[in-house]
């Protein structure tokens, strides 16, 4: 991992999309893949692949004040990967969670139908921290009753839930529930997608039991120790 105590010539800020280099500017993981030493990309190898969809979703759907916040969590996705594929179910029935009880109706309904196959493939496992996640999945169904209700019906008409789920369709799921939450009818939506993502974060961290160095913060020139990493080009 490079050190955030070395100064390149130039910090990127982290802003929507992706960019060629960094002089044009970062998205959440294209700066992970710096810091781990990766060829700049924000698809690096050193996230998982639902958790890196869920920070690059993250980072384009918040504002600009809601995105700066977003910048100490980037190191932490470092490291943070694994072939199970529960991780993938963990991190939508996370996100769907978090989006079932404020999206729109028409959203909320998807939502629930996924929450459900989801709630199913969790069932069979016990995993750190699968079931506190189970137990988020429920209480979101309960929220969102007529969602839950819905969704009851919809899959009674088309015949047996699969056992699992394909990473497609849970990468369909965290996608969903991220528009959701930046396009619900709530004061802070900002306040909804940084907390998913470091939720996320977390339960990755725990499941695959990552090994964490210290973090390393950089300080700028005329600031003091207190201040977190500024994503800003230095002059």
């Amino acid at each position: 991992m490079r050190d955030w105590t070395a100064q390149p010539d130039l910090m990127p800020i982290l802003s929507p999309g992706r960019h060629r280099s960094p002089r044009r500017g970062a998205c959440f993981m294209e700066f992970s893949s710096y810091l781990a030493g990766e060829r700049w990309s924000d698809h690096p190898a050193c996230t998982h692949r639902t958790l890196a969809l869920l920070a690059r979703m993250v980072n384009d759907r918040t504002s600009e004040a809601g995105r700066a916040r977003l910048t100490p969590l980037i190191p932490t996705v470092i490291g943070l990967t694994s072939d199970d594929p529960l991780v993938d179910v963990m991190i939508a029935t996370r996100a769907a969670s978090v989006a079932l009880p404020i999206a729109a109706e028409e959203r909320q309904r998807s939502l629930a139908v996924g929450m459900r196959v989801a709630l199913r493939v969790l069932a069979d496992r016990d995993d750190e921290p699968v079931p506190e996640l189970r137990e988020l999945g429920s209480a979101a169904l309960r929220v969102a009753s007529a969602a839950a209700a819905w969704a009851d019906r919809f899959i009674a008409e088309v015949g047996p839930v699969p056992s699992g789920m394909t990473v497609r369709q849970c990468q369909a799921l965290v996608t969903s529930a991220v528009e959701g939450i930046a396009r619900a009818c709530v004061a802070d939506p900002d306040d909804h997608l940084v907390a998913l993502l470091g939720a996320a974060v977390s339960d990755t961290a725990r499941f695959v039991g990552a090994a964490r160095g210290p973090t390393v913060r950089r300080v700028l020139p005329g600031r003091s120790a207190d201040t977190a990493v500024e994503l800003a080009p230095l002059g």
